[in-house]
């Protein structure tokens, strides 16, 4: 299972059709569970909220700025192996707060997109569609130029 754990609502009505477009599609290869958590505004608090949806079997990949970048090939090939010892991969997406070293710390994996900062819930779709892409890249099928 893939499992997206993420500190707010998305609100816009076209980011909420981009992400269902792209959960669907990724549906369609693994199950797809995206968790939405209240964006406190308490980092201690979105710290302990997040961890009471995660347990030591999974593999968790933080979303953090300053993480390893990847290309798109090599994101693929993570999933791919990490799914050899793992059934669940954990994405957690923090706040406008980030995310505490606790999270980054307990992470298996720290991945930066981009140094740069994107919407929440922009960079939700986002992450969706390399997930998809991820999965058509280890099917070998067209999509991934």
């Amino acid at each position: 299972m893939i499992k997206i754990i993420c500190l707010g609502k998305i609100k816009e009505k076209y980011l909420n059709e981009l992400i269902n477009d792209y959960s669907k599609r990724i549906n369609k290869y693994h199950k797809l569970e995206i968790i939405e958590l209240n964006d406190e505004n308490d980092l201690n608090l979105e710290t302990n909220n997040i961890l009471k949806k995660i347990n030591n079997k999974e593999y968790v990949i933080a979303l953090d700025i300053d993480g390893k970048k990847i290309d798109s090939q090599n994101f693929a090939k993570l999933i791919n192996n990490t799914f050899i010892n793992y059934s669940t991969i954990t994405f957690i997406i923090g706040s406008s707060l980030g995310l505490s070293d606790k999270i980054k710390n307990i992470a298996n994996y720290r991945l930066s997109f981009s140094s740069m900062t994107y919407p929440h819930g922009l960079f939700r779709g986002i992450l969706l569609e390399q997930i998809y892409r991820a999965f058509k890249i280890n099917n070998n099928e067209t999509y991934h130029k």
